[in-house]
């Protein structure tokens, strides 16, 4: 009974830890969002939108507003990669 308690413990805190630390690698570090059509051209010409960690959703949601239809792209400014887990976006 005590093998299967301590297997149990162990096994919550693995993935508690994994959760966690899951969570915090995607959204550390500073993004910029492009807002595109579906022809490829920007339309955030004039405004260059930046944000850090969690704050991409609320900037994808005013680029969403600003321009309905657009995919937003999301890179990260030193890297110049795409979030891949949300990048592209396309909005509603």
């Amino acid at each position: 009974m005590q093998i299967i308690k301590r297997w149990l413990l162990q096994t919550c805190l693995f993935v508690g830890i994994g959760l966690i630390f899951s969570g915090c690698v995607t959204m550390s570090g500073t993004y910029t969002l492009d807002a595109y059509n579906t022809s490829g051209t920007l339309l955030n010409k004039n405004l260059v939108m930046q944000a850090q960690g969690r704050g991409i959703y609320g900037s994808r949601r005013a680029l969403c507003q600003a321009y309905p239809k657009a995919i937003i792209i999301i890179k990260d400014i030193q890297t110049q990669e795409q979030l891949s887990s949300e990048s592209p976006y396309q909005c509603p």
